[in-house]
């Protein structure tokens, strides 16, 4: 709110600048003329009453000054206008499914990603009343308990009905009303760590005025078939544009009494987004890495163990969630999953763009920014573990190590990118047109 007020105020003084500076070129260039005009009146008009005197050129060059200044001065209002349209933090309101049983655990992966100096806005929904202390009040999202669902009908025998609460909580935190330059509510739980800078680069990419339901698939296979592949798994996080969680809230409590044998929130989320006619927008960097009881009584996990290969072959986008990482190893060895989390926070502040891109291979000793050479430096060692016997068709890289990383921040990197992939894809399609 403090952002686009200031933003807001910069607009009408930039036009007074700009007003300014026209009188003031004006006023100049009429004293330049009146000047140039007495002087050549006094020294040559009665001299030589034939001769003229030429004004074309110093009135070119006070034009062309003029304009070059005026072009530069609306150029940087259209800056200021596109910047100050661009979403922030600011406008994202989130809301954080959380269980008051697990509430003392699982509040320490929500102080990971909250940012309460970005003025971040949020809630987190609980079943129950949960002790809270004045020590946390600036750490985490305001905590609320969720409406009775008790009227809503449930009836599938593998899940369980906190599924309808859950489902419910973007509706219930727009009835809350008071939520001023909203444009993005983004659920997920209490489990799930944002990476929140991509997370703002990816919804910049779309229109907040237009419907959109953005999220991703699990990454099994079998949990897509057993669920949905047209459905954004809530554990990894998504995202509801502000006029479709209106559409959602008038339609939502009826929606769901139309689905009780549905097994989760979000299944709900979903059949409910196809009776308003809104389809997944995928976004791959949000990530599931959750486990569910399947049909057949048996745990189905998206991943388990290790998240090496996971985050080693990430798709080529943004980073932007993790989930349910009690369930796998920590992302650094030889320490807690918290400590493993709370190591990477340094280089997702660094530069959050090409974080998946660091691989995780490793135990990362440091990661600073050298502001003198404009680079990032992360220097790893490797955490040496036995692996099978392999031979090498090059030098052996098990002799490695030690790595340093250097890059230098680069804003623009995943414009490019998006635009290469659209290019080959092109490229993709006319060459099996024209084979064809």
């Amino acid at each position: 709110m403090a952002v686009a007020a200031s933003q807001g105020k910069a607009l009408p003084k930039l036009m007074v600048w700009l007003i300014l500076f026209v009188s003031a070129t004006y006023v100049v260039y009429t004293l330049k003329l009146v000047s140039s005009s007495h002087s050549a009146c006094d020294e040559d008009m009665f001299v030589n009453p034939h001769k003229s005197v030429h004004l074309v050129e110093p009135l070119n060059d006070t034009v062309s000054s003029f304009e070059s200044a005026a072009s530069t001065a609306l150029h940087q209002l259209d800056k200021l206008e596109e910047e100050s349209d661009k979403t922030g933090l600011e406008h994202i309101v989130f809301g954080i499914a959380a269980s008051a049983k697990l509430w003392n655990k699982r509040k320490e992966y929500i102080k990971l990603w909250w940012k309460p100096e970005k003025k971040m806005r949020g809630i987190v929904w609980l079943d129950s009343p949960v002790k809270t202390y004045k020590n946390e009040s600036d750490k985490l999202p305001q905590l609320r308990i969720s409406g009775d669902t008790s009227r809503f009908a449930y009836k599938n025998k593998q899940g369980h009905r906190s599924a309808i609460r859950i489902s419910r909580i973007v509706s219930e935190t727009l009835r809350m009303g008071e939520l001023e330059n909203v444009r993005w509510f983004v659920m997920g739980d209490d489990d799930t760590v944002f990476v929140t800078d991509n997370l703002v680069r990816i919804l910049n990419k779309y229109d907040h005025n237009q419907y959109y339901y953005i999220g991703s698939l699990s990454e099994s296979h079998l949990q897509n078939i057993y669920f949905s592949y047209g459905m954004a798994y809530g554990g990894g996080g998504f995202a509801i544009s502000y006029p479709l969680a209106k559409a959602l809230e008038k339609i939502q409590d009826r929606c769901i009494q139309r689905y009780p044998g549905l097994y989760g929130s979000d299944d709900r989320m979903q059949a409910c987004m196809a009776e308003l006619g809104v389809p997944l927008t995928k976004e791959l960097g949000f990530h599931q890495c959750s486990v569910e009881k399947g049909g057949s009584g048996v745990w189905l996990y998206d991943v388990y163990g290790n998240l090496f290969g996971l985050l080693a072959a990430h798709p080529v986008t943004p980073l932007v969630t993790l989930h349910h990482l009690d369930v796998v190893e920590p992302i650094f060895p030889n320490v807690t999953r918290v400590q493993a989390l709370q190591r990477l926070k340094i280089p997702m502040e660094l530069d959050s763009r090409v974080l998946c891109s660091n691989r995780f291979a490793t135990t990362r000793k440091t990661a600073k920014m050298e502001s003198n050479r404009n680079r990032t430096v992360s220097e790893y060692t490797r955490h040496r573990v036995p692996h099978p016997l392999c031979k090498w068709k090059m030098a052996d890289p098990t002799q490695i190590d030690r790595v340093e990383v250097f890059k230098k921040p680069d804003p623009q990197l995943w414009d490019r990118v998006s635009k290469i992939l659209t290019h080959l894809t092109v490229l993709h399609i006319v060459s099996k047109t024209l084979s064809a």
